[in-house]
């Protein structure tokens, strides 16, 4: 918030802006351009916390008399683990399948923010 200029503030309320035209219109895309690296960072952070949630719960527990092969804490790559690899049935094909996705998921998402926050025009 520091590294606003007051000077743009000031001059918006001159020209009768109020508090809320100010922070939308200056205070905001100026923070998100600042917080948007951030932000996705630890979008693709948690995307990528497999060893927690494998380490202390395995996913688990799973209701086994409904069939669910998804447990109650897990996510989409333990989810994705589980079916390569702990199941009866390997299915590399599907869990591979899942981790394309998953990756042209958090590219787009990762792209589109960049963009948004014009942070790859500073560097190229």
């Amino acid at each position: 918030m520091q590294a606003i200029p007051s000077e743009l503030q000031e001059a918006a309320a001159i020209d009768g802006a109020n508090p809320r035209q100010v922070f939308r219109s200056i205070t905001l895309p100026l923070l998100l351009q600042i917080l948007s690296p951030l932000l996705i960072a630890s979008f693709a952070y948690n995307f990528n916390n497999f060893n927690l949630i494998y380490l202390l719960t395995g996913g688990g527990p799973r209701n086994t008399l409904d069939g669910e092969i998804a447990g109650a804490t897990d996510i989409l790559i333990s989810y994705t683990y589980q079916i390569a690899f702990g199941r009866n049935v390997l299915d590399f094909g599907l869990a591979s399948a899942i981790s394309v996705l998953i990756f042209f998921l958090v590219a787009s998402i990762s792209f589109y923010g960049l963009r948004k926050s014009k942070v790859m025009e500073t560097f190229g």
